[in-house]
């Protein structure tokens, strides 16, 4: 079959490997469609842990199963599917088990003609949703839901603020938030992506790089109930004069680095909660399959690339020039 590998350190090409076979407990799945996360393209740059190569990277698949090893109900045989990234999660739905991994590293991803999984993580691909809105939904919508839901706890009457409105993860946590009843708001470096949030249901958003842009988000909407963020860095203490009287502030990710300080008398006064989070459970994820469908929601989809495009694919994601998912289209 043909991959989009990673022989090292920035060394992303397409190759023939040999198909993968099913082993005892698992399926191999053909996919249709992949969608590239920024996890993909910190592995491609050497910056994230436990790196491996060769590595076909790639956590979000969505496609068809061809093949189950033994043990496996062969009724999955013929049928579509998506697959849930989070591999391992383990009994406790508070964390994650030490085993804990996501599919792309170190085991081999999506990225490719086929991929083999543990068939407990397929389930049956949303009828509503196109091969390339399928792929688009695992990682970004699991983080999504469990940041907005499991770990915030938003209430259908609340006030939602989004950080860095664009990539998938926030622009799921702002459909989740609209389609539960809350009333959401974003920020962004740009005006157009904020005006686009605006077309998907948000109230209204507010430039980061602006001067003064918290004193205008408070004056807007008030203070908010629940701000999910990624970013961390300088502006992680502009967050805590935001949130609301027993508000939450739930974040994954520290793309600018660690907060420099937080004023804490502020976080105990208003019963403020930090609360981190990371990717989902099982039960996340099939409580956030059952309200995508419920409620026919559609992941954005930025762009489409051909496998032997690749390439191309990542390099627009490095330039953060999306505004929701990138995609790669694995032909049959």
């Amino acid at each position: 079959m043909r991959a989009l590998r990673l022989e090292g350190i920035q060394q992303l090409s397409i190759v023939e490997v040999p198909d993968p076979l099913a082993a005892e407990g698992e399926a191999v799945v053909e996919i249709r469609a992949a969608s590239l996360n920024h996890r993909d393209v910190w592995i491609r740059a050497g910056q994230y842990g436990g790196l491996k190569f060769p590595i076909i990277p790639g956590s979000d698949g969505a496609g068809v199963v061809t093949s189950v090893g033994r043990g496996v109900d062969p009724s999955w045989v013929g049928r579509d599917v998506i697959m849930n990234p989070a591999l391992n999660w383990g009994p406790d739905e508070r964390a994650q088990a030490p085993a804990f991994s996501i599919l792309g590293l170190p085991r081999d991803g999506t990225l490719a003609e086929c991929v083999s999984i543990p068939a407990t993580q397929l389930e049956a691909k949303p009828e509503h949703l196109s091969w390339e809105e399928a792929a688009a939904l695992p990682l970004a919508g699991l983080t999504a839901w469990r940041a907005v839901f499991s770990r915030g706890d938003l209430g259908a009457k609340e006030r939602i603020l989004i950080t860095g409105i664009g990539g998938g993860t926030a622009l799921f946590a702002l459909q989740f938030a609209v389609a539960s009843g809350a009333t959401a708001w974003v920020t962004s470096s740009s005006s157009d992506k904020i005006a686009r949030a605006v077309q998907l249901g948000a109230t209204g958003g507010f430039l980061y790089t602006s001067s003064g842009w918290q004193t205008a988000a408070a004056q807007a909407s008030g203070l908010f109930d629940v701000i999910i963020d990624s970013s961390g860095g300088d502006g992680f203490g502009d967050l805590v004069n935001l949130c609301a009287p027993g508000g939450r502030i739930v974040f994954f990710g520290a793309t600018r680095g660690n907060p420099p300080g937080i004023d804490q008398r502020k976080v105990f006064w208003r019963q403020i909660s930090l609360l981190g989070s990371t990717m989902g459970s099982p039960q996340d994820w099939r409580a956030m399959l059952a309200f995508v469908a419920r409620n026919q929601i559609r992941p954005v989809v930025s762009a489409v690339f051909p496998l032997d495009r690749g390439a191309e694919a990542f390099a627009l994601m490095e330039r953060g020039g999306q505004f929701g998912k990138i995609v790669v289209s694995v032909a049959k």
